[in-house]
């Protein structure tokens, strides 16, 4: 806040009628410091000041007529003689009297001007009630008024930037039309509002922050494509984003233990993507583990969405990054190895172990049977291993199916197969990792409409095993 300048100040003004002090004469004809100014000649008239002029000394002529003081001109010495009257004051200007000796120096503008400045402050700080005070007023007043339209102006200006904060533009309804919005992952609420307000969903973001921020649900917002409408009130948008039902897109399960043929023709009826193009991805470009030959025991068995824009290679590269999570949860690289296997050993262990169990307490026995027949070098005759060769999905493994000629024939062939047969779920690894302990070197469902298994270590009990389960089976 400035100050007003002196300059702005309105003198106090000597009333014309009262005469202008005087001063006395010196002895070596001096005078008084405040009465300088305005002498007539000798025997003339008093000199008359311009109103607002600037100080000069009158002087009269040879015939003794008065000088008049031109506005705004410099002081001149006065001359008089020692026996002349004062000059009287006119309004604004300072009233002068007495003349320097004749042996004096005159005295100069400048000291003039300086005496007269003070003859003014002077007259104004003898004024208390004034015309001095009248001019403070006034200039209080102008102050006051200043401010007050500032304030209207910043006001103003003010409330036009905080009124998008404040009553942000809105529409009013449940809108019309369909329009389809992608919310990216990673979206904040001033995202998604940006998003909806391009499509013309909403009239502003800020009105579909402000109604995230009044429920407090900005953090179950969800990234996808959504179908909603233009023209919405924000309340209404919001509703409609956090409705499961407004959500375009498509969930495609896999269950435990399914093989890759049946897992790609699976993914390709629940998502629409067409099974040439799930068939021709390059495995290369999944992230598969380093130990991994193919995609057959890495499609891990869960629920996926499908947003409208995924591409094949962009699922199935999901489904593997979803087994490389458990594996890591699993520690399965370094529990391979206690176990004295690679980890797609382990993997592949895991795939007849979900192939074969029933109940979940099985799960770990027929890991540990599995482990007891290859350390007691015998082969693992496992029947899905060899209706996996074929392509087969029954319960049923006749004496010729054991003899056919695959890799994959543990029938014929000791040892693991060269991979897994199945994509083995959490349990499954879990028991392969983590066997039980036991001597059981054989196991039989004996029961598959319940799913009951039974296990020995002597092969006596495992014949009469294998006998009930052909009698449940109705074959001999």
């Amino acid at each position: 806040m400035s100050g007003t300048p002196d300059d702005d100040l309105i003198p106090f003004a000597p009333d014309p009628q009262q005469p202008a002090e005087q001063g006395d004469p010196a002895a070596d004809g001096g005078e008084s410091a405040s009465v300088q100014e305005g002498r007539s000649g000798a025997g003339g008239p008093p000199a008359t000041a311009e109103p607002g002029s600037g100080p000069e000394l009158g002087r009269s002529g040879a015939s003794g007529s008065p000088a008049t003081a031109e506005p705004d001109s410099g002081p001149e010495p006065g001359r008089t003689g020692p026996d002349r009257p004062q000059a009287t004051a006119e309004p604004g200007s300072e009233a002068t009297s007495g003349s320097p000796a004749p042996d004096s120096a005159p005295e100069t503008g400048d000291a003039a001007a300086s005496e007269s400045h003070q003859d003014r402050q002077g007259a104004k700080e003898s004024s208390e009630d004034g015309d001095g005070r009248a001019g403070s007023v006034r200039r209080a007043g102008l102050f006051v008024a200043g401010m007050t339209a500032a304030a209207v102006v910043f006001g103003a200006g003010g409330y036009a930037l905080l009124k998008p904060l404040l009553t942000p533009d809105d529409f009013e309804g449940s809108g019309t039309g369909m329009v389809i919005v992608r919310i990216a992952p990673g979206s904040n609420a001033g995202d998604v509002g940006s998003a909806l307000a391009d499509a013309g969903v909403v009239a502003s973001a800020r009105s579909f922050v402000n109604a995230t921020e009044e429920r407090a649900v900005a953090n179950k917002l969800r990234p996808g494509h959504y179908r909603l409408r233009k023209g919405m009130a924000a309340g209404a948008a919001l509703d409609m984003l956090l409705a499961p039902s407004s959500r375009l897109v498509k969930r495609v399960t896999l269950p435990d233990g399914m093989w890759l043929s049946e897992a790609l023709a699976r993914i390709s009826k629940q998502s629409g993507l067409p099974l040439e193009a799930l068939q021709a991805v390059d495995p290369a470009l999944v992230g598969l583990p380093r130990y991994a030959h193919g995609l057959e025991g890495f499609l891990y068995p869960a629920t996926y969405e499908v947003e409208p824009d995924d591409k094949a290679v962009d699922l199935l590269a999901s489904m593997v990054e979803r087994f490389g999570a458990a594996a890591r949860k699993l520690h399965l690289e370094e529990r391979s190895k206690e176990l004295h296997l690679t980890p797609l050993e382990a993997v592949t262990v895991a795939s007849m172990v979900q192939a074969e169990a029933g109940q979940d307490d099985d799960y770990p026995k027929i890991a540990r049977v599995i482990y007891n027949r290859l350390q007691h070098g015998m082969p693992l005759q496992i029947d899905s291993t060899v209706l996996y060769a074929q392509g087969k999905r029954h319960l049923k493994v006749s004496e010729r199916d054991t003899r056919i000629a695959s890799p994959y024939n543990t029938y014929t062939r000791k040892g693991l197969p060269p991979g897994p047969i199945s994509n083995p779920g959490e349990k499954a690894l879990t028991a392969a990792l983590h066997p039980a302990q036991g001597d059981w070197r054989w196991f039989v469902t004996t029961d598959p409409a319940h799913r009951i298994t039974k296990f020995t270590n002597k092969e006596s009990e495992f014949v009469r095993y294998r006998e009930e389960l052909n009698r449940n089976l109705g074959t001999k």
